[in-house]
């Protein structure tokens, strides 16, 4: 997994080059399928039944599953996320992150999501419990003033996609309730912020979701190994 991770943080490297204004989402899909290829994985979205695209792309009030449509066209003040996971050598590893296009009124939030997730990967260590992850991405944001959604969650990450546990981006019940966190735990932990309101609707395209009320959200996601010498992050 360390070396997949390796291939796909090369491959967030030059998505992110490519998020630019009068881009499309059909170009950062195309390029994401033409940079997996080359470094010998696959798509592992693609391996999601009924899904057919390597990368989610959502603008805005977009949040996650958007469908990369080449007439999604990138504008000023935009904030465009961008979601890919590799398949190598019979693992997956996955990431996330979101860009404003000169949205100014965004950077604070955009910031704030960044920050969430690096404080949520220094709690993901051996001894500690995934509801110290939640506490750390749920505090940071709130104190920003933003709230963190709580329909979707991230999660383990290994031969499959989606493994457990789940990682909520909010704390519910009692720590020693959640599990443990251990060596050798894979973990693809998500960010998901939103502006406003924290409730979600799927849209007509049957993927894509996206914030009710029509406020900004952002996703910022790495994948983690948790070792006994503390995290390690593998999409980074």
């Amino acid at each position: 997994m360390a070396e997949g991770g390796k291939k796909l943080a090369k491959i967030k490297k030059s998505l992110k080059k490519t998020v630019c204004l009068g881009a499309t989402a059909g170009e950062i899909e195309e390029l994401a399928v033409r940079l997996i290829e080359k470094e010998g994985g696959k798509p592992s979205f693609m391996m999601v039944p009924n899904y057919q695209w390597a990368t989610c792309v959502n603008v805005n009030e977009g949040l996650v599953h958007g469908i990369p449509k080449p007439e999604i066209v990138f504008k000023k003040g935009d904030v465009v996320s961008v979601d890919v996971g590799l398949f190598y050598q019979g693992f997956h590893t996955d990431t996330s992150f979101s860009l404003g296009l000169a949205a100014e009124s965004a950077r604070k939030f955009l910031a704030c999501g960044e920050e969430a997730l690096k404080k949520a990967i220094k709690a993901a260590r051996a001894g500690n419990y995934i509801f110290d992850i939640s506490r750390a991405i749920e505090e940071t944001l709130l104190a920003g003033g933003y709230r963190p959604v709580r329909a979707l969650v991230g999660h383990g990450v290994g031969r499959h996609l989606h493994e457990g546990p789940q990682i909520p981006c909010f704390t519910n019940g009692r720590r020693e309730e959640s599990p443990r966190i251990v060596p050798g735990m894979v973990l693809a932990i998500e960010v998901m912020s939103t502006q406003g309101s924290d409730e979600v609707e799927v849209g007509g395209d049957g993927w894509t979701i996206s914030m009710r009320d029509g406020k900004i959200s952002a996703l910022f996601e790495e994948t983690v190994a948790v070792t006994s010498h503390g995290p390690l992050v593998l999409t980074g």
